[in-house]
């Protein structure tokens, strides 16, 4: 994937969303579609995803976080473009709560 047509997304789920294996369902899903970023607990209880791919991929990426995991119940997906993250190029990762 050329860098060019890279395109980045942060995506922030409510609702319950923490305690349900909702991380690992949001690398299970980046790693089917081609996406790269991270995923993460937030301390106020949501979770936010840096989402890096083209667009096709990005609108997956939301459709499947609008969805969740089975135990999950998502209230809503905030979606804000963002800058693409170099050091998350060819990888998407769990990492700790901010």
């Amino acid at each position: 994937m050329e860098k060019e047509e890279l395109q980045a997304r942060r995506f922030v789920v409510t609702g319950r969303v923490q305690g349900v294996g909702f991380r690992n369902y949001a690398e299970h899903v980046a790693g089917k579609i081609g996406v790269q970023g991270y995923v993460r607990n937030r301390r106020d209880g949501s979770v936010e995803v840096l989402a890096m791919g083209k667009p096709a991929q990005l609108m997956q990426m939301r459709v499947a976080l609008q969805k969740g995991p089975m135990m999950s119940y998502v209230a809503d997906v905030t979606e804000e473009p963002e800058q693409v993250e170099p050091r998350y190029l060819g990888q998407f990762t769990i990492e700790f709560t901010i």
